[in-house]
């Protein structure tokens, strides 16, 4: 499906479309739903009876959506219940002929019985059939299918919609993750004095504490302590994740599986921006980075 250059660039995996038509004698109505899914699950509810219906309309389906769980249900009816009263010829004959036989068996032992009338034997089961007359369903499903445009390009319009929504929702929710890593990169700043101070005062501790310890041994495993407590590099990928999902949301076409494995990048940092933290203020802005990721990686879950 070709996308509008004024169609929102993002679409939800949400949607849900209705329509009616009818040809003499039918009448019928559409549905198509979606929820999301992690990949493509076509579900048609059908009539059976329209041959190459289900074929012909699976891949228009397909082409207008590349995740989702989609439901499409089709529901066809007759004005014309009432069809033309036909007689079966070969149950009337033996109904006759059984009442026959009973007349005369009733007779040979005297009994006397109401004479039989035509309606008697009209309403003995199977006598008379009703029947549906049969169409040539070709008509039927070319008309359906001059339908189901229409009916899909409602279906998209709902999606886009709903991507509209995403898209703002999360375009905001990423200026926030900015301004809370330029908060922890401001924090993360001022505490260098601090961890370096830190540092010098266990390494004097462990050196007045430790006969024939190894100095050099020692001052590696302090560094190794120092390099754990930077925070630098999570910061630098926070902002570079920060740039990779804004140009997802600016690409056009199915870009939900890719901003779902960003959000675990994201989550990731986060996680890592925490464990490192070492102080109560850039601790507070790593877990509303964490609390702030999940919601986003929820509203993700609907993007197509």
């Amino acid at each position: 499906m070709t996308t509008s250059s004024n169609a929102p660039t993002l679409r939800s995996m949400t949607g849900f479309a209705a329509g009616t038509g009818s040809l003499e004698p039918f009448r019928w109505s559409w549905d198509i739903r979606s929820v999301n899914g992690k990949g493509l699950d076509l579900r048609l509810r059908l009539p059976d009876w329209v041959d190459g219906l289900e074929a012909a309309v699976r891949p228009l389906v397909a082409a207008h959506a590349k995740r989702g769980n989609i439901t499409l249900s089709l529901r066809v009816t007759r004005d014309d219940a009432v069809a033309a009263v036909a007689l079966n010829v070969p149950q009337m004959k033996a109904v006759v002929a059984s009442m026959l036989q009973i007349e005369s068996e009733a007779m040979e032992r005297g009994l006397s019985l109401a004479p039989s009338r035509a309606s008697d034997i009209a309403q003995v089961r199977g006598v008379l059939e009703q029947g549906m007359a049969q169409d040539d369903p070709a008509p039927l499903k070319a008309a359906l299918l001059a339908e189901l445009p229409a009916l899909l390009t409602a279906f998209d319009a709902m999606r886009q919609s709903e991507g509209a929504a995403l898209l703002g929702v999360l375009s905001s929710q990423l200026e926030t993750v900015t301004a809370l890593t330029q908060e922890a990169a401001a924090l993360a700043e001022a505490r260098k004095d601090d961890v370096a101070e830190a540092l010098k005062r266990n390494l004097a501790r462990v050196l007045d504490n430790t006969d024939g310890a190894d100095p050099d041994r020692v001052a590696q495993e302090l560094a190794l302590l120092a390099v754990k407590a930077d925070v630098t590099e999570e910061i630098d990928r926070l902002h570079a994740h920060v740039v990779a999902a804004q140009a997802l949301l600016d690409t056009a076409g199915p870009v939900g599986r890719k901003l779902d494995f960003l959000m675990q990048e994201f989550n990731r940092e986060a996680n890592t921006l925490c464990s490192k933290a070492q102080n109560a203020d850039l601790t507070r802005v790593g877990l509303e980075l964490k609390a702030l990721i999940d919601q986003m990686r929820e509203q993700v879950q609907n993007v197509e």
